[in-house]
């Protein structure tokens, strides 16, 4: 039975990992569309609060006990729940219908007329972030899902009321297939998650298959050629259109007169058909945010949004969280975090970061998983040595074991000037005993590097307050 079937008939569903920032917004829609929530995670925090606030009954503790206190009707788990865990070992046994997150995120996808799905290696959470702010400013009410939080609604995802759904969708073990777009927006097509993929052209095909999944639009980066491997091989039905974006006037979209505003900030005109819609400032560094903005403007154009409307919301729009997400400034110090964590994604942010005019760049890397930093050591060479300063932690592993006998120190003996610690509190002692007034700290990486941005947010206040004192 699919999970389709089951939700027609289910009023009880359980949640284990409640409070991830990728469960959260679909326990939400779950709890707007009449069913009884139940959960459990590890943790307190604001998503926890938040669920609870909205009628979910949630446990702290992740315990074997929790399915028969709970009693659902279908139970739902992310990836991140280890296979031992206990209440995971208890739902399956249970005989209870189990499916992971990425099931569930498919079923939600088909509740809705409109599924608006932004795709692509790189960009996927600020693309959905931008769109998910103009379609909500532009009174669409959409449900939305995205990968970061996004503070117009201080939340990673709502419930809305309309036939339309943002989301981000993931190429993550292929997580994507489970989702049923009706327009997709594909940014980039690069070298990730090769453990799983194995070659590009697996990763290209997987693309084309989500493509051939549109019902309706599709809307993709005319300048990357990955990319344009993936629509060469599609279907391209009768029922499909396909529109282009890009920097080259042969686009069905594309940019003219770039300029950017505090070296880094894009500013220029939308046009199509050799025609100005309408003259956008982004509130997000870099040229590739060119591309991104181009593609959420096809997407909003496409749906019903005035150019006027776009052209002023879009300057609202500052980014989603740990995506160049400043946390402070002290003694004119600036502490900011960012979630790149492939070495496209550093590359693009550093160089923009560069052009802001700091005194100096302190780039605080924490390289994630094995088999990344082994395989794209040199391109992460490459990159890290942009800034005036690279500063490393030991790799994160995550979901792997070392097998590949890679280390930071092996990265670091490729980075001239770099330091790397395996303590992080050195980290942070190293960074705020070198940076000075005028200096940008920017932590990077997509696992929990952004605590020690927090940790040196912390310390610079109490040091402000103990001087005052």
């Amino acid at each position: 039975m699919t999970i389709d079937d089951v939700l027609k008939t289910a009023r009880r569903v359980h949640f284990i990992g409640i409070g991830g920032s990728g469960m959260t917004p679909l326990a939400e829609i779950l709890l707007a569309n009449g069913y009884h929530m139940t959960g459990s995670d590890n943790n307190p925090g604001d998503n926890i609060d938040k669920l609870r606030g909205l009628g979910a009954e949630i446990i702290l503790g992740q315990k074997a006990e929790n399915i028969a206190l709970c009693d659902p009707d279908i139970i739902v788990y992310t990836v991140a729940i280890l296979p031992d865990n206990p209440e995971l070992v208890a739902a399956k046994a249970s005989g209870i219908p189990c499916y992971e997150r990425a099931d569930l995120f498919g079923a939600i996808s088909r509740m809705y007329d409109d599924c608006i799905c932004v795709c692509g290696t790189h960009g996927k959470t600020t693309t959905t972030a931008m769109l998910s702010q103009i379609m909500v400013e532009a009174g669409k009410d959409p449900t939305l899902v995205v990968g970061g939080r996004l503070p117009l609604i201080d939340s990673h995802g709502r419930a809305g009321s309309s036939p339309y759904m943002v989301a981000e969708a993931c190429e993550f073990k292929d997580h994507f297939l489970t989702l049923s777009p009706d327009t997709t927006i594909l940014l980039n097509v690069d070298d990730d998650h090769m453990e799983y993929f194995k070659t590009m052209d697996n990763m290209i095909q997987s693309y084309t298959t989500f493509l051939d999944m549109t019902t309706s639009l599709v809307i993709y980066n005319g300048d990357d050629e990955n990319t344009c491997k993936a629509v060469e091989r599609a279907e391209r039905r009768d029922d499909q259109t396909f529109l282009t974006f890009g920097l080259s006037p042969e686009r069905d979209y594309y940019a003219e007169n770039i300029t950017y505003n505090r070296g880094a900030f894009p500013e220029f005109d939308v046009m199509h058909a050799g025609k100005c819609l309408c003259h956008v400032a982004l509130g997000v560094p870099g040229k590739h945010n060119v591309l991104n903005a181009l593609g959420v403007i096809a997407a909003a154009l496409w749906n019903g949004v005035a150019p006027a409307d776009i052209e002023e919301t879009i300057a609202h729009f500052k980014g989603a969280g740990r995506r160049f997400e400043v946390l402070g400034e002290f003694d004119g110090i600036t502490v900011a975090d960012d979630y790149a964590h492939h070495p496209t994604e550093l590359r693009v942010t550093l160089e923009a970061v560069m052009a802001m005019g700091y005194h100096e760049v302190w780039a605080v890397f924490q390289p994630f998983t094995y088999s990344r930093t082994a395989m794209l050591m040199d391109e992460f060479a490459e990159a890290l040595k942009i800034p005036d300063h690279a500063v490393m932690t030991e790799i994160m592993g995550s979901r792997e074991r070392n097998t590949f006998g890679v280390y930071t120190s092996q990265l670091a003996e490729k980075i001239p000037g770099s330091v790397w610690f395996a303590d992080r509190n050195d980290v942070v002692d190293y960074v705020m005993d070198h940076a000075v007034s005028g200096d940008l700290i920017l932590t990077l990486g997509c696992g929990d590097i952004y605590k020690e941005a927090k940790l040196m947010c912390e310390r610079y206040r109490e040091k402000k307050e103990g001087d005052a004192s």
